[in-house]
């Protein structure tokens, strides 16, 4: 889209004409010592706390108060089957089947249980192929998982690079690296979009070139759920991984979500950690009898989930599904674009966008570099009341999330910088 404009008059513009706009009120913006809102933009972080999700988790409190262990069947949202309650809302928010979809642990621990059954590697097929810059949790999780196995982690690990001078990366790179390794590659796993450019990859291409060589397939979509359409069931992936407290605003350290594809939901040869939660729901309470696995992503849990934690989360997936993931990233795209538009105002030759420039390739995340620039330009940034956030060497990355944030939000980010740069 080309036909944006300068000046504040458009950005208030597109504001009042902006159908997602009432949505903002929804959520608890961060203020100033003043009281004067803060320009919010590292939802890519972590999300803002929604307003309605003090009364969500309240309501938990006051049934734990009131009934004891009985709010398990009791409570207005029984306890038991809670997790059922997030199921359909999230399968949505990344394009997945309900029985693919399950809310679970954390985003790392999830991905230790999906390599536990999905990576079992031979002598000769053990290599492990994830993107150069992952986010550094999951390079030391498939490090650990080769040393677990016996393999040499420096040996074992397979990394997809960006060209020379580059900072993206290259499908034709990928399709070599599988031609002249592949045999030897029993995982890929990447992240879905990447937290330091925010390049959003083709799962589907990554999954069919991965299958094709015989590699099973899985990503981190942390920076992607809530952000972008995953599709994750039509990408065909083996499995994905995911936190809430990013773009799916479920406060700081929530649950996790994760997927598997239906065609593995039935399978009994995989192998899997198992505790009391994925057992067979009608005689999980008999105590006696001898495992008996659930089909679907629920047969990969563990143990009772964190109540208060699903409450939050449960909020956040409600206004997603009264949004919507299309309506959402239809205004991403456009504000995501409008921020391209006035920070390529301020001159290329000052301002690097490293973000693929295609709306298609990215979510809302901008990652920004400034010529001759340190992070004293955003600690100026943050003291002109812009919370955006720094990534060594010399990034900075922020997220206009269509949920919450403006056009008029954008807009003073950018003339706040614009002033910063010409002192």
């Amino acid at each position: 889209m080309s036909n944006y404009k300068l000046g504040l008059d458009y950005a208030l513009e597109q504001d009042q004409n902006d159908e997602l706009y009432v949505y903002r009120n929804q959520f608890h913006i961060p203020k100033d010592k003043s009281g004067n809102e803060l320009i919010y933009m590292t939802g890519n972080s972590l999300g803002l706390q929604p307003k309605q999700t003090k009364s969500y988790v309240n309501q938990e409190l006051e049934d734990w108060a009131n009934l004891g262990v009985e709010g398990h069947f009791e409570a207005k949202n029984p306890w038991l089957p809670y997790h059922e309650f997030l199921t359909k809302n999230m399968a949505k928010v990344v394009g997945a089947k309900p029985i693919e979809v399950i809310v679970m642990n954390t985003l790392t621990a999830n991905l230790h249980f999906m390599m536990a059954s999905f990576y079992q590697p031979t002598k000769k097929r053990y290599k492990i192929l994830i993107e150069s810059d992952a986010f550094p949790s999951d390079k030391y999780a498939v490090e650990s998982q080769l040393r677990h196995h016996g393999f040499d982690h420096k040996e074992g690990l397979i990394l997809w690079k960006p060209r020379k001078g580059e900072e993206l990366l290259d499908y034709e790179d990928l399709e070599s690296i599988l031609k002249s390794q592949g045999d030897e590659i029993a995982l890929i796993i990447i992240g879905g979009v990447n937290y330091y450019t925010g390049q959003f990859f083709d799962l589907k291409r990554i999954t069919d070139l991965g299958h094709k060589h015989g590699c099973t397939v899985g990503f981190d979509c942390a920076h992607g759920a809530g952000n972008v359409q995953l599709n994750l069931h039509d990408s065909g992936a083996d499995f994905a991984a995911w936190c809430t407290y990013k773009y799916l605003n479920s406060g700081p350290g929530s649950l996790a979500g994760c997927f598997v594809h239906e065609r593995h939901a039935y399978r009994k040869d995989l192998n899997r950690f198992a505790g009391w939660w994925s057992h067979n729901k009608q005689t999980r309470f008999n105590m006696r009898g001898e495992f008996d696995q659930l089909p679907g992503a629920e047969g990969w849990q563990l143990s009772n989930p964190p109540i208060l934690s699903m409450a939050a989360i449960k909020s956040s997936l409600d206004l997603f599904a009264e949004v919507g993931i299309e309506k959402l990233t239809k205004k991403s795209k456009k504000l995501t674009g409008y921020f391209e538009f006035l920070l390529k105002q301020l001159g290329e030759d000052t301002i690097k966008i490293i973000t693929p420039s295609n709306p298609a390739e990215r979510g809302c995340q901008l990652s920004i570099q400034v010529k001759n620039a340190d992070k004293s330009l955003h600690e100026k940034l943050t003291k002109a009341g812009v919370i955006s956030d720094w990534r060594e060497p010399d990034v900075i990355r922020c997220a206009p999330v269509p949920l919450y944030n403006s056009f008029e939000d954008v807009y003073q980010l950018v003339e706040k910088l614009k002033a910063i740069m010409n002192e």
